[in-house]
């Protein structure tokens, strides 16, 4: 509702990872490059953690996008299912065809499918996101696939995104094969105040506005104390905020339009004193 009263043509800030708007903060680069690294490396196991909101999807979506030809991808969004049921949706993703569905003949299809796409001189990336939610049963199958290779190179690489709980999971002594598989990992960083200015202005330029900033700078001052830097909880309070200020007729957010938005989002920081 509020679009044209600030000039913008779409959402600046919406919750939906969206390519188009990610931002490439120092962390997120990082990861990027990390991510191709092990991959040109040949690593069958990589691990991409993060807390919550700080855009472990958008960076996944955001890699998927920059594979070029040479590369199949498989992507898991919800891995919280049962040994059996996550390798058919691998098997579905690859293409595997249809066959029998018990697990030692669900991994013989899916190693003569990644075999068939070796042949094509192609490689294959398995992306799980949200893997902290995976049973430990189903962790351990993962092992099953990382024995997919042949004399030279491993036929599947496959990246674990998660929250810290990923982590306090593969601690446990069950897991610790699986664990001295992974090979390379990076944990995805909040915001600094810096790049919270910088992130604003750019989701802003890619919503259409044009113009001197909406947020004064001690907006986005408030801005990055009540978010922490977490990116997700920054488009909640920068919505809000626009729609505060927009139902008092401003132009222009102030501190007091981030403290309300604040005051009225579960996650959020405002406690905080600030003197302006």
């Amino acid at each position: 509702m509020y679009l044209a009263h600030f000039g913008l043509n779409q959402l600046p800030f919406g919750i939906t990872p969206d390519t188009e708007f990610a931002f490439p903060s120092k962390s997120h680069r990082e990861g990027i490059n990390l991510l191709h690294f092990a991959l040109a490396s040949g690593e069958g196991f990589i691990k991409v953690v993060g807390e919550i909101g700080t855009g472990k999807t958008l960076l996944c979506r955001s890699f998927l996008r920059e594979l070029d030809d040479h590369w199949q991808a498989a992507y898991i969004p919800n891995p919280q299912m049962g040994p059996r049921e996550l390798l058919l949706e691998i098997a579905d993703e690859l293409g595997a065809g249809e066959g029998a569905k018990d697990i030692p003949r669900l991994v013989k299809r899916i190693n003569q499918r990644l075999i068939e796409i070796a042949g094509e001189d192609r490689k294959v990336v398995l992306c799980i996101d949200e893997a902290q939610t995976m049973p430990r049963l189903t962790v351990e199958s993962l092992r099953l696939l990382s024995n997919l290779e042949t004399e030279k190179r491993k036929l599947l690489h496959i990246i674990l995104f998660g929250q810290p709980e990923l982590d306090e999971m593969l601690a446990d002594h069950s897991l610790r094969q699986l664990r001295q598989r992974i090979a390379f990992a990076h944990r995805l960083q909040r915001l600094d105040a810096h790049e919270v200015s910088s992130y604003v202005a750019q989701r802003l330029g890619k919503a259409g506005y044009i113009g001197e900033s909406i947020f004064s700078p001690a907006a986005l001052k408030a801005l990055y104390h009540s978010s922490a830097g977490a990116p997700r909880v920054i488009n909640i309070l920068a919505n809000k905020a626009l729609l505060v200020a927009y139902g008092e007729g401003l132009a222009r957010i102030e501190p007091r339009h981030v403290r309300a938005a604040a005051r009225d989002t579960e996650g959020a920081i405002n406690h905080f004193w600030w003197p302006w």
